[in-house]
């Protein structure tokens, strides 16, 4: 049964003249071109291989792919702008090209790989570090005007996965999104999605009192993205690998549907598709 606060706020994205209406939430498949991403790693990191498991994405009911050059996961490898940009290739061209349909993310948190996607056709930036891994970052999302994915995160990448107990989560991860959509919004930004930032510096304890209070970040003003998909503070406590963890992971995308959540950012996109058809109906 849809919950009442999902349709309170309605929002939509102006990705490159093409306007999404996020009334009925959409589901962002993840492609990771890394070889050491936690879950994947290696899998898809080839034009052939990431073309296929785009098409397969799409067919399962993914609307935006999110194209990932470099993992950020605990103890990843640290890859420059340049060779982000390598690792990329023509992937989101032919991505463009072969499913015109597909809204692109791109997953980074630099400017100039930022500014490469943008030439190679993308919609969404997809930025885990709130614009603090590189000074330039809100400065490019202002010129190119896309959406702007803002993720809730610790200062810098050396110390993102450090884990911080908050006194209040909730309060601080809002007062996060307040200053820096401030900061978008008044250079032009105005397109923002937030982002709680789950796997990133939060204790297990701390995640799971975010998702029960998913409906109180950013008062409503902005659309809610929810990255939950094979995180450790889900399985670890459960003793289980993380392809192991479906059911669980079904369960909590459900919760936060029912809390106003427009996007989930998923692997397994035939799972949360038939989540999101539950919650519509």
């Amino acid at each position: 049964m849809q919950n009442i606060s999902s349709s309170i706020n309605e929002h939509s994205l102006n990705c490159n003249g093409r306007i999404v209406d996020l009334s009925f939430p959409k589901i962002m498949g993840i492609l990771n071109l890394t070889p050491d991403s936690f879950s994947d790693g290696g899998k898809f990191n080839n034009e052939t291989s990431a073309m296929k498991h785009a098409e397969q994405l799409l067919k399962e009911g993914a609307e935006i792919i999110d194209i990932g050059p470099q993992s950020t996961r605990p103890n990843a490898e640290f890859l420059s702008s340049k060779e982000e940009i390598e690792r990329i290739g023509k992937i989101i061209s032919l991505t463009k090209k072969e499913f015109p349909e597909a809204l692109i993310s791109l997953d980074t948190f630099y400017a100039e790989t930022v500014k490469f996607g943008y030439n190679e056709g993308i919609d969404i930036i997809n930025d885990i570090s709130g614009g603090q891994f590189d000074e330039n970052m809100f400065k490019t999302a202002a010129e190119i005007k896309l959406p702007y994915i803002l993720m809730h995160v610790n200062p810098t990448y050396e110390t993102m996965h450090d884990k911080i107990k908050f006194q209040d989560i909730t309060l601080s991860v809002n007062q996060y999104f307040s200053e820096k959509t401030k900061q978008l919004l008044e250079m032009g930004v105005n397109d923002i999605i937030l982002d709680p930032g789950f796997g990133f510096g939060k204790t297990v304890e701390d995640q799971m009192k975010l998702l029960e209070e998913v409906k109180y970040l950013g008062f409503g003003k902005f659309p809610l993205l929810i990255g939950i998909s094979r995180k450790s503070f889900i399985y670890k406590p459960l003793g289980k690998s993380p392809l192991d963890i479906n059911e669980e992971t079904q369960k909590l995308h459900l919760k936060v549907l029912q809390q106003g959540a427009k996007i989930l950012r998923v692997h397994d996109v035939a799972e949360a598709k038939k989540t999101l058809e539950e919650f519509l109906k």
